[in-house]
């Protein structure tokens, strides 16, 4: 009975659940049954999964990804260029056991009665109170850097150990102890607690564009932390509220310009708060050490504390202990902050590993702000008509909702709608609806029927009423605005294309962005890149994707993406080879809701029509802008496999051409002395018509004056074969780009991702141009010449 009541004192199992016994009984048995009932902290807790944390390697990535987002997520929100330090820490479990001081495994059971007797010494389930302040002193690593040397010299010999106790093939959990600091708003003193300790709550519910959206991620990062290593979290903050900072900056803009920038600035306002750097930062710093009761989905504060901000600093920086696996998820981590940065290409992040066990193994991610220009804060709309699926807890007045709720009736509750302050059905679909205007409204009403009025109380609908006018909604489109796509956050083109030439460093890119679309009353916008080369590239299609400016890098063959890239794009159209060329395709999608699909909301499907048509309109628009930019590079390479060519025959074709020439001049010579002879019969007729007036001769037959001057050269030496050669290469530099337009040492194209012309400029639209040569000069002929900035045109007579 002793031992009971102890483990009834000490703190809940996490993974069991609290029971409560219905009064009713079974219909199958005379036992009753057993009625659950389950805290969201409790449910998450039993079902991670749900939230990403699959295993120990998962959940340590997730982890990662939910702190860092976070982070970013704190910076935009005041409006501050992003500066993110991550540092992970990876010790095995013996180090562990040392910094907690969890004694040794001991032969023969002893290393199990030491530890459960030390966990029974308190007697009301805080064993964790005591360890809380061994993980918090973690925070600057100097109380363990004394100790370092001995943590190594002893890995060897509890890895021996190890073996012999538990077989070669054991395998020791791994801990790592992960760091994130930002330069964002920080938390405000009494809002940490709940922030980090309540499940389900949070500040990002609403109609707006988020990267989260149900308060869980760093709650999660708690619950795994108490449930693989028991330690709970540590938080280090100065806040600023963002209304604080715009009035500071718009004061700032009203004064010295010059000054907002200028990083030795120090100055404080009348509140106290101080600013450094141009930033307005708070005048105390918090400390808390938090846990959390999953049974009652409450925060467990067990230090909370704050201290004047003489660092003058601004920010978070939490710190939490986790259990995971970095060998089978390193690969991932690298991959996610590769993506982050290509979709925040205006953040600064730096990510330091290291292992306490081997030194060598360390390693050392930093990625430089590459634009300053960071997307404008997505703005909160209300609800689209289209998207209202259930109405009533909207029409009916709060004060009623209780009153109701105290009797017999039951009123629904929806989570997606807010409550009505409207005492008027006209003013309710006018105010508290988008699209919606006065006239509009009205015009509703009467489509309604006689049931509905303009000044009728919303809380007097009843059932049949709702579902009419729900209907009504759904179907009435031409009475509504479509979904306002500005009320959205896209990356932008200009940021786009920086990121992707910050980290994969590609031969072309080409940048565009689809117009707004809606889905179920959502507006979304579709931006995407296609990129051809780059470092590390494969051949094929490699397809990014991104929602709401998240990297997604789970179950991409199911995304709507990857599907239209590899069956909807004909990319040989756009002279692409999607075999062996190097193509990367970017997809990011940003809506107010994104239609993610399965519970670990890491891809979307292609059921929804309007964003597949989206998707494949984006990627077209930049497959056209690099069709011109091939066939530019293409007329490239033929202009130079030409020159090559002729210039590789010019040698033999000066050598033969020098070689008639000679002979000609050595048969003028012989004609000089014996008169004009005939060796064939064309040159006879040739002869003969001589005769004939010049008019009716060819145009390319060359005078005899030009003939005697040639001769001359050749006798006189002036025309030798070198001259030749040098004459065919001057000819051959000078027109081997003719007609084409640009530079032969043009190497690159489309870094720029647009391009100038919107024709593609395709060998098939060409039109072939005949030159024919002139020999008589068409002045002396009294013949007009047309003069042009690119040619002189001369008109012969037929």
């Amino acid at each position: 009975m002793a031992a009971s009541r102890k483990r009834a004192s000490s703190a809940p199992d996490v993974d069991k659940p609290t029971r409560k016994r219905s009064k009713t009984s079974s219909t199958h048995g005379n036992k009753d049954e057993i009625q659950q009932s389950k805290s969201p902290a409790e449910f998450f807790a039993e079902n991670q999964s749900i939230a990403g944390f699959d295993n120990p390697g998962k959940s340590l990535y997730t982890t990662l990804r939910e702190l860092i987002e976070n982070s970013l997520d704190a910076c935009e929100s005041v409006d501050v260029l992003p500066d993110i330090h991550v540092v992970i820490e990876e010790m095995s479990e013996g180090q562990f056991n040392r910094m907690r001081g969890v004694p040794d495994r001991q032969p023969g059971g002893a290393a199990g009665e030491e530890q459960g007797g030390l966990k029974n010494q308190s007697g009301d389930g805080r064993e964790n109170d005591h360890t809380a302040g061994d993980a918090a002193d973690t925070d600057t690593g100097t109380k363990h850097s004394s100790n370092a040397t001995k943590i190594n010299i002893n890995t060897k010999t509890n890895k021996t150990n190890t073996k012999s106790k538990h077989g070669p093939n054991h395998k020791k959990d791994a801990y790592f102890l992960l760091t994130v600091r930002d330069n964002g708003c920080g938390m405000a003193h009494d809002a940490i607690p709940d922030l980090l300790g309540r499940v389900l709550s949070g500040s990002k519910y609403g109609v707006r564009q988020t990267r989260g959206k149900f308060g869980l991620g760093a709650k999660m990062a708690l619950i795994w932390s108490k449930k693989s290593t028991g330690v709970p979290i540590r938080i280090k903050t100065s806040h600023v509220s963002a209304d604080a900072r715009r009035k500071y900056k718009k004061s700032k803009r009203g004064g010295d310009s010059d000054d907002e920038d200028d990083e030795e600035e120090n100055d404080v306002d009348d509140n106290g708060d101080a600013a450094v750097g141009g930033r307005k930062v708070g005048k105390m710093i918090s400390t808390c050490v938090l846990d959390i009761d999953i049974y009652k989905n409450s925060p467990r504060v067990i230090e909370h504390t704050r201290k004047p901000n003489t660092e003058k600093w601004i920010g978070t920086e939490i710190q939490v202990l986790v259990a995971g696996n970095w060998t089978t998820y390193k690969s991932r981590v690298v991959q996610y902050l590769h993506q982050l940065a290509i979709i925040t290409p205006y953040a600064r992040l730096e990510m330091t590993y290291s292992n306490r066990s081997d030194d060598k193994k360390g390693m050392n991610f930093k990625f430089e702000r590459r634009s300053e220009q960071m997307p404008p804060a997505a703005r909160e709309v209300k609800h689209h008509p289209s998207s209202v699926s259930h109405f009533r807890s909207v029409c009916v007045p709060y004060s009623l909702r209780i009153k109701l709720h105290d009797s017999s009736h039951f009123i629904p509750r929806s989570p997606f709608l807010p409550r009505t302050t409207a005492k008027t059905l006209l003013k309710f679909l006018t105010n508290d609806l988008s699209g919606i205007t006065p006239v509009s409204a009205r015009r509703l009403i009467e489509r309604l029927g006689n049931s509905f009025e303009q000044n009728m109380d919303p809380a007097d609908l009843d059932d049949k009423l709702i579902t009419r006018l729900v209907q009504l909604l759904r179907s009435s489109d031409d009475l509504f605005k479509s979904p306002d796509g500005g009320c959205l956050s896209p990356l932008g083109e200009y940021n786009l294309n920086l990121g992707i030439q910050k980290v994969i460093e590609p031969d072309i890119i080409a940048t565009a962005r689809d117009k707004p679309g809606a889905y179920d009353g959502h507006p979304f916008i579709v931006e995407a890149a296609v990129s051809l080369g780059g470092k590390d590239a494969k051949e094929g299609i490699t397809v990014v994707r991104f929602a709401n400016r998240i990297p997604l890098l789970f179950e991409g063959g199911a995304d709507v993406a990857t599907r239209v890239a590899n069956s909807k794009i004909k990319w040989s159209s756009y002279k692409i080879d999607h075999k062996r060329d190097k193509i990367g395709v970017f997809v990011s999608i940003v809506s107010t809701k994104v239609p993610f699909k399965g519970t670990g909301k890491e891809y979307i499907g292609d059921d929804i029509i309007e964003i597949q048509q989206s998707v494949k309109r984006t990627i077209q628009n930049c497959c056209q802008q690099l069709r011109a930019h091939l066939t530019k590079k293409n007329a490239l390479r033929d202009v130079k496999e030409r020159k090559s060519r002729l210039l590789k025959y010019i040698p033999d074709v000066s050598r033969s051409v020098f070689g008639i020439l000679d002979a000609m001049h050595k048969r003028k010579l012989e004609e000089a002395e014996s008169g004009p002879r005939y060796s064939s019969p064309r040159k006879r007729i040739a002869g003969v018509s001589s005769g004939l007036d010049s008019s009716k001769q060819k145009h390319l037959t060359p005078t005899e004056s030009e003939v005697s001057r040639v001769m001359e050269r050749v006798s006189n030496g002036d025309l030798t074969e070198d001259t030749i050669k040098d004459h065919l290469m001057e000819a051959v530099e000078e027109n081997v780009n003719a007609g084409f337009g640009f530079d032969e040492n043009e190497e690159r194209f489309g870094k720029s991702g647009k391009s100038g012309s919107k024709k593609g400029g395709d060998d098939d639209d060409r039109q072939a141009v005949y030159l024919v040569p002139i020999y008589d000069d068409p002045q002396t002929a009294g013949k007009v010449i047309i003069r042009h900035p690119l040619f002189d045109f001369h008109p012969l007579n037929a």
